[in-house]
């Protein structure tokens, strides 16, 4: 088990309300967690605009009927496959697929492949969601 540390925080009662109804419809069991939880998103979110090294996924909502679609997003993530770790292509219905792509890199490069798939006709939904690569130091 890693060392904990414990240590106290001064907050306005209406906050603190809202943050423990907040926790309630989340169903975290603990304000600790929940805590830790927002301090590893801002961390994430901080190496990110630094430009360090992170994870993330590529999220992408298209129709496969599209001409050349397929083989456009493809021929992309070929091109970034250095940053590519898996992909998992799900079909939602006769026309719609949803594409998952975890990727882990420079943010830069990862912002670019997320641009470059998102701009093609026919991809009707995209998101890039960034998480944590690495240790915390």
């Amino acid at each position: 088990m890693s060392d904990l540390t414990r240590f106290g925080v001064s907050l306005e009662k209406a906050l603190l309300e809202e943050f423990d109804r907040a926790l309630k419809e989340q169903n975290y069991s603990t304000r600790s967690k929940a805590i830790g939880d927002l301090i590893r998103q801002s961390l994430a979110e901080r190496r990110w605009k630094k430009g360090k090294a992170s994870a993330g996924a590529i999220t992408l909502v298209y129709n496969h009927h599209k001409k050349e679609l397929l083989n456009k997003l493809i021929s992309i993530q070929h091109d970034y496959h250095n940053l590519i770790i898996s992909s998992q292509h799900v079909h939602l219905d006769h026309d719609q697929c949803l594409e998952i792509i975890a990727v882990k890199g420079n943010p830069g490069e990862l912002e670019s492949l997320y641009l470059k798939l998102k701009s093609e006709k026919g991809v009707g939904y995209a998101s890039l969601t960034s998480a944590m690569a690495g240790k915390i130091k």
